[in-house]
């Protein structure tokens, strides 16, 4: 038994090397390990060396439980990378610093993608050079870098057609929608009312939702008017999927581009703020530390309204904060489904886990409700 581990670590490795070799990588593969801590697709960085140089990729396998459709992500990734690589190109000799966007590497018969005898999908790109990212805002400087990476992003993509890149998740940050589950989840399953009657925290959690109810559809009401309009999202930017610089402090990419989808930016825009300016993070027990952070939201926001001025609408900026709050109320929201369907969406370590990210969350949008006046006026004098 004490050999059982490391063994299948070697027969691990031995497998993605017999892997790597259908791609069309230069040099020799020299190691290849785990590497990140998401929690959707299984993730291997591989380096790979010559006599000149050596060469870094991520090797993945995309998750089918989460994207039952992997060559629809590849489609996706392949058209927005070309897209967004021509426009890194024509605007290098201009840009105040190296802006980066993963390339997927080919595959021997020149595929975007290899499917095993399994019937699983891998891919490989190239990693971002020489940058890192954070689990949570360093300071405001960090948090400002954030903000110009998802601007810019926006930037680039802002005159690639929604509608040329497909949905690979519908329904995913549309609120209403995960209202309606809710309710079917109370409505359908029996544990859902067993939990809810069995703990007055959850019943308290359960009367926040039904009070803010008539505000779920806000964003989604306002692009049933055309005050708003679809654009392409990137549908998690959250802080540690935006790289940056390790030599120069600057933001340099934004990574884990399979949400991009057509979709309201402003999900994008309060998802960042709601994961930067919280810097006590998703999983903290005592209520008191969790506090939407002002000065990491002016900071954000400044940078990435030097980015994103130039396409933002009025009707864009007048939905900011109703974003922020709709985005931080929608995860407790599901966190708090989750926890009474028996959390079968989020991994948790122990049962009351999805309960104390619900809590977490709902405070948070307290907070940031709290803080209404002194943030639409921030926004207003950017």
């Amino acid at each position: 038994m004490g050999r059982s581990q490391p063994y299948a670590r070697e027969e691990m490795c031995m497998e993605l090397s017999l892997l790597m070799r259908e791609f069309e990588v230069s040099g020799r593969l020299v190691t290849i390990n785990p590497t990140g801590n998401g929690n959707v697709n299984d993730t291997f960085l591989g380096i790979f060396r010559n006599t000149f140089a050596e060469e870094q990729v991520i090797l993945q396998r995309v998750n089918r439980n989460v994207f039952p459709q992997p060559d629809v992500i590849m489609q996706n990734l392949h058209r927005l990378t070309a897209h967004v690589h021509a426009k890194l190109e024509a605007e290098a000799d201009q840009a105040d610093r190296v802006w980066q966007m993963p390339r997927i590497v080919r595959t021997r018969t020149g595929e975007d993608f290899f499917v095993d005898d399994n019937g699983d999908t891998w891919r490989v790109i190239t990693k971002i050079a020489s940058a890192t990212a954070f689990d949570e805002a360093q300071n405001a400087e960090h948090a400002a870098e954030c903000g110009a990476v998802l601007g810019h992003f926006h930037w680039l993509v802002s005159d690639l057609d929604p509608a040329s890149m497909i949905d690979p998740l519908p329904g995913f940050h549309i609120t209403p929608t995960y209202l309606a589950k809710y309710d079917e989840t109370l409505e359908r399953v029996p544990m859902a009312r067993e939990r809810l009657n069995a703990s007055m925290e959850a019943r308290r959690m359960a009367m926040f939702i039904e009070e803010r109810r008539g505000f779920a559809a806000a964003l989604q009401n306002a692009l049933q008017r055309s005050e708003l309009v679809l654009r392409l999202m990137h549908g998690d930017p959250k802080v540690n999927n935006i790289m940056i610089d390790d030599y120069t402090g600057k933001g340099t990419a934004i990574i884990d581009l399979d949400t991009v989808s057509p979709g309201l930016i402003h999900y994008d825009f309060g998802d960042a703020l709601r994961s930067i300016c919280n810097p006590a993070g998703e999983e903290e027990q005592n209520l008191s530390k969790v506090v939407f952070d002002l000065d990491l939201c002016a900071a954000f926001c400044k940078g990435y309204m030097d980015h994103a001025r130039a396409f933002l609408t009025e009707a864009d900026r007048h939905y900011l904060y109703d974003a922020i709050r709709l985005i931080t109320f929608e995860l407790g929201l599901r966190f708090f489904q989750d926890y009474l369907a028996g959390s079968v969406y989020f991994k948790v370590r122990q049962p009351e886990q999805n309960l104390n990210r619900a809590r977490v969350q709902f405070r948070l949008c307290e907070s940031i409700e709290a803080r209404e006046r002194a943030i639409r006026e921030l926004l207003a004098s950017l």
